[in-house]
């Protein structure tokens, strides 16, 4: 019992702790930015949409250790504190930075079902000795849980991929205490695909009888078209002459 209190005391003092302040829903961004803050907002099942603004900074760090799938505890500066998930982070199409946030209210006691990350571990057989390659199926993990006891992520070790036969199925990955399955037992999360093998094509011979005998067709059909053309253009240049000269021995008659 007394281990029990203590680690939830532990988990709570553990916990990233983040400062907000209301906001004027009205307030534009360019005006936040320049203070260094960027808008958000907090909702949840009892929980009405509340508009807020957070440091950049601050929220940057905390995005980055909390993910989306660790509790986070929201510090107004005014009201109670407010334990939450980063429900949703809109990111700037050009530079990646953190541009609005949304946080999901929590509710003490209650479940919540979220993805947590994959984290694949160990060594395969299959990839170093056999040469296949890791297909990761899966990158998160839909899981159920209370708040005090959701996972940051969950390691996967692919030691079992001994051959290209071999998979890790849902039901067989190790969840934490108190963290139950909430996806299909039987879907894949990972295997190990065969590597493919390109056959090398042999070099293209080339035939030289070939080209020999294509070009004396072509130089005949050149020959024969220039003899066409030479009588299709009139007759020859001496019996154009003998022609008139028996013209004049028939005038001369």
């Amino acid at each position: 019992m007394k281990i029990a209190i203590f680690m939830v005391l532990a988990i709570l003092f553990l916990m990233i702790t983040l400062e907000v302040e209301k906001r004027d829903s009205k307030t534009k961004r360019t005006v936040l930015r320049k203070k260094g803050f960027m808008p958000a907002v907090f909702y949840g099942r009892k929980e009405a949409s509340t508009p807020i603004s957070v440091s950049e900074k601050d929220f940057y760090k905390v995005w980055k250790k909390a993910g989306e799938s660790s509790i986070i505890k929201l510090q107004p500066k005014t009201g109670e504190e407010l334990e939450a998930l980063i429900q949703d982070v809109d990111l700037d199409p050009v530079t990646g930075v953190p541009r609005h946030a949304d946080f999901y209210v929590i509710e003490k006691g209650k479940k919540l079902q979220i993805k947590v990350p994959l984290e694949f571990t160990g060594v395969s057989i299959a990839v170093k000795d056999l040469g296949g390659i890791l297909v990761k199926v899966m990158h998160e993990l839909t899981i159920e849980a209370l708040p005090k006891d959701l996972p940051h992520g969950i390691t996967i070790d692919i030691a079992p991929l001994v051959d290209f036969k071999s998979q890790i199925l849902a039901k067989q990955v190790k969840l934490p205490s108190g963290v139950e399955l909430v996806v299909n037992p039987e879907e894949v999360v990972a295997l190990v695909s065969e590597p493919k093998i390109e056959e090398e094509k042999p070099p293209e011979t080339i035939d030289l009888s070939t080209i020999e005998v294509e070009k004396k067709g072509k130089e005949a059909k050149e020959g024969e078209e220039g003899a066409e053309g030479a009588v299709e253009g009139g007759a020859p240049a001496g019996a154009k002459e003998k022609a008139g000269k028996d013209a004049k021995d028939k005038a001369s008659k």
